[in-house]
């Protein structure tokens, strides 16, 4: 008798599945994303089952429901990152059992941040310690990784370096080894570098395709809860996010980093962008060098160049924007140029939603009265940081009204507010910590929304507090 064959369809962009097809993904929305699996025979239990019967076996009565306080006492401790940057994004260490997700583009410096990562953990747990840390790769062979973590060896910020013999490296693809080797060597944390090259032998497909990258991280994180093992999954992002889809998997993990930063900049940002034991907002600093990833203490200067008071023309304003539990002070740039031949305006935005930048362009024509109808407008976040707070639509509305009307922005000013549709600026939280970000960077003047959450006074830490209602009033404070 043939075995049935069971047809999938999954969404490129966000993993959904569905039975049908269909034009559109009813998760994302996004159209002529969904395609089709490859064609899967119904298989008899693999190894995945059987070690989740065997898992559900060994717990025995550890299965039955218990109360709260019960499971709490389970925890295990956190443990501590030597590398300050990582601990504020993970939320204060690494949770035993978990599963992160560290997404990036190629090239950007994923294998540089895990092998620094392990490297610093297996130095800092000391000569006595009993813990082992695994690094498996399955893209490069060991003689590369380790040949890359000689030069990682005496980084400025390493604590430890990558003395520790406890730092096990090992090249495997295959899943069910994988998994046997996580269960010999019982590691503190484990890296999989990366979750595309894994392969399943129970799924006809091939390595990097949606159905083998779920499965597969689906068993990492049932191994890393069974042993207690938190594992780090890296995983390539292209511009479209086809590739194998770590959107797919955001959901199956614990936690989700992405490691942002134009490849031919140093400037290095890692971003929680899902978290289920810390925060979702935080962000790290990191310079590329030739040692490898060095933290940065001060982001706000790294971002702005250290140059607050120079005279760059019409066209730039400087944000306070708060990132997590840091304010950042951020430069927004904007440029206009005539439509050639009368065509249709484009908007281009780097480090920018696109979207955002289009609508805040039709609240300054409707209602500041800047016309932007036969412009092309490119806006951009210096430095390669990508800006998601709401409080950045003011110092851009400012950067774009500037070189629209030939007017710079005054100097020495810092801003920070949402616009509404209304042309009305909405308040925005913690106001205190962003004068004093400000101020401690020779800034002396901060336009902020007129109504605000906490109650500031018109001058503080040296910093002369503006307010302003609406569109059109800050264009008139903050317009020179």
């Amino acid at each position: 008798m043939s075995k049935r064959k069971v047809v999938t369809f999954f969404c490129k962009q966000c993993g959904y599945e569905t039975p049908r097809w269909e034009g559109k993904c009813p998760a994302c929305q996004e159209w002529d994303a969904l395609v089709e699996a490859p064609d899967q025979t119904e298989r008899k239990p693999g190894r995945r089952g059987a070690r989740r019967d065997s898992s559900l076996a060994a717990r025995g009565a550890g299965s039955a429901p218990k109360p709260l306080h019960e499971h709490a006492r389970e925890r295990l401790p956190r443990i501590p990152v030597p590398i300050g940057e990582c601990q504020r994004v993970l939320g204060g260490g690494i949770v035993p059992g978990g599963s992160v997700l560290v997404g990036g583009e190629p090239g950007i410096g994923k294998s540089t941040l895990m092998l620094q990562l392990l490297g610093a953990l297996a130095g800092s747990a000391g000569p006595d310690g009993k813990a082992t840390w695994l690094y498996i790769t399955g893209e490069e062979a060991p003689s590369q990784i380790a040949e890359r973590g000689l030069r990682l060896s005496h980084p400025p910020s390493a604590k430890n370096g990558f003395q520790s013999e406890r730092l096990k490296l090992v090249s495997e693809t295959d899943l069910a080894t994988i998994l046997d080797l996580l269960e010999s060597e019982h590691p503190q944390v484990a890296v999989v570098d990366s979750i595309q090259t894994l392969r399943n032998a129970q799924i006809p497909s091939a390595p990097g395709s949606i159905p083998q990258v779920r499965e597969c991280a689906m068993d990492l994180v049932d191994a890393a809860r069974r042993l207690n093992t938190t594992i780090f999954m890296v995983g390539h992002v292209t511009k479209d996010g086809t590739l194998a889809g770590p959107r797919a998997l955001e959901h199956v993990v614990d936690t989700v980093l992405s490691f942002e930063g134009e490849t031919r900049l140093d400037l290095r940002c890692l971003r929680a962008t899902k978290n289920r034991f810390g925060r979702t907002d935080e962000v790290g600093f990191f310079e590329m060098t030739p040692t490898g990833l060095v933290e940065v203490p001060d982001p706000s200067a790294a971002l702005l160049d250290g140059d607050n008071a120079a005279d760059k023309g019409p066209g730039s304003a400087i944000g306070a924007l708060c990132e997590g539990t840091r304010v950042l002070l951020v430069e927004l740039q904007g440029l206009t140029v005539p439509v050639p031949g009368g065509g249709s305006p484009r908007r281009r935005a780097s480090g920018l939603d696109v979207n955002r930048l289009a609508q805040l362009l039709a609240v300054l024509e409707t209602r500041a009265g800047v016309p932007f109808g036969g412009l092309d407008v490119f806006a951009s976040a210096a430095g390669g940081f990508t800006v998601e707070e709401p409080a950045a639509d003011l110092p851009l509305a400012l950067a774009l009204a500037s070189i629209a009307t030939n007017r710079p922005v005054r100097e020495g000013l810092v801003a920070a507010g949402e616009v509404g549709l209304g042309g009305e600026i909405r308040p925005v939280p913690r106001l205190e910590a962003r004068v004093s970000e400000a101020a401690r960077l020779g800034f002396k003047t901060l336009l902020l929304p007129a109504r605000g959450r906490t109650a500031i006074p018109a001058q503080m830490h040296g910093v002369k507090i503006l307010r302003a209602r609406t569109l059109r009033e800050a264009l008139a404070l903050g317009l020179a």
